[in-house]
Parts: structure tokens; sequence; C-alpha cells
């Protein structure tokens, strides 16, 4: 069995938005852990504590190409400068983050479908922990390296180090709720 982490030396990195940031960023608060929520200006987010808006030359610092991420995730993203800014806020939360927690869907390509979907690749070419409860499949999965392996039952994961990460679909499921509560209670 893991040792529980003490709350008061956690921070969950995330981004604030409506869906699983929002619920990662709450049950942070629950259990006394820290919480920065990375955002751009004009972005509307719903979690308040913690923000920490990124200015331009911030944001550049996590730019990617467009055309790259497409590649690598199977599909396109539009050049809109929101989804830019969206992904180049994604990179300040996995780039802070010792492990990283996602809610959404594992496609058949082996990505996590939207714009989560680059957190989770970005977090898998850092070789960070990285898992991501399926809403679709009701279970946690964990990156081996090569694959998604089961990480449900008596090895569901538990945070483990002070700095994580937690991200995901807008679209939260009562399932993806009691998913990320469960992981903060068996944690803290």
């Amino acid at each position: 069995m893991i040792a529980r982490m003490n709350a008061s030396d956690c921070i969950l990195f995330s981004g604030g938005a409506a869906g699983a940031e929002a619920e990662f960023g709450a049950c942070a608060e629950r259990h006394g852990v820290e919480e920065v929520n990375f955002t751009f200006d004009g972005h509307p987010i719903l979690r308040q504590r913690g923000v920490r808006v990124l200015n331009h030359e911030e944001l550049l610092a996590g730019d990617v190409s467009l055309a790259y991420v497409s590649r690598l995730m199977h599909r396109r993203f539009s050049d809109s400068l929101t989804i830019r800014k969206v992904l180049q806020t994604l990179w300040y939360q996995v780039n802070h983050g010792q492990e990283v927690y996602v809610l959404g869907t594992i496609l058949d390509d082996q990505t996590v479908r939207g714009g989560t979907g680059w957190g989770a690749e970005f977090a898998k070419l850092c070789n960070k922990p990285l898992y991501v409860f399926d809403q679709g499949k009701s279970d946690w999965f964990r990156w081996s390296g090569d694959e998604w392996e089961t990480a449900g039952g008596a090895s569901k994961p538990a945070i483990t180090h002070p700095h994580f990460t937690g991200t995901g679909t807008r679209h939260v499921t009562d399932a993806g709720k009691q998913a990320i509560d469960d992981l903060f209670t068996r944690s803290f």
C-alpha cells in the first residue's frame, strides 16, 4: 500500500475550465491541496483559486506546431488563436506536474479524445506517469510506455508526487466525478 500524501505539501496544476479541470480543482480545495490554474486573458474558467494568467511571452514558451500535434494525434487541429493558447496552457500544466491524471476517452489509436489529448501526448513525450480515467469504460488506465494498461480494481492510482496535473474533458459524467473524488480520497 502506498503511503498517503500530506495534502498541505501538494499542488494541483490545472486550467480551471468547466468540466474535469473544475472537478479536479474542487476536490483539491476540499482536501486542502493548493491549486494553480494556468489560463490566458479572455479565457472563461470556473476556478478562481490559484489563477495564473500567462502573458504572451509565457504562452510562446509552450508553443507547439499544430501540424506536429495533428500528425502525432492523427487528427487535424484548427489554427485558431484560442486552440493554440489552450494547447500552450496544457504545456504549462503538464510541464509543472510530476504525474498527470486525465479524465476523458482513450481512442483506438491510443490517443485521448479532444484537446485534452495533447496534454496526455505531451506527458508521454516527457515520460511522466500518466493515468486516464476512460469515462466510456468507467475504468482507470496507465500508460506503460508502449500501451494503455488497466489500472483499476486493487491497482487504482493514487497521487504519489507533490506536484501533479489534473485535466480532461469538459463533459464529465457522474462516474468521472466519482473517479476524481475517489482518487483524492485514496491519496490524502
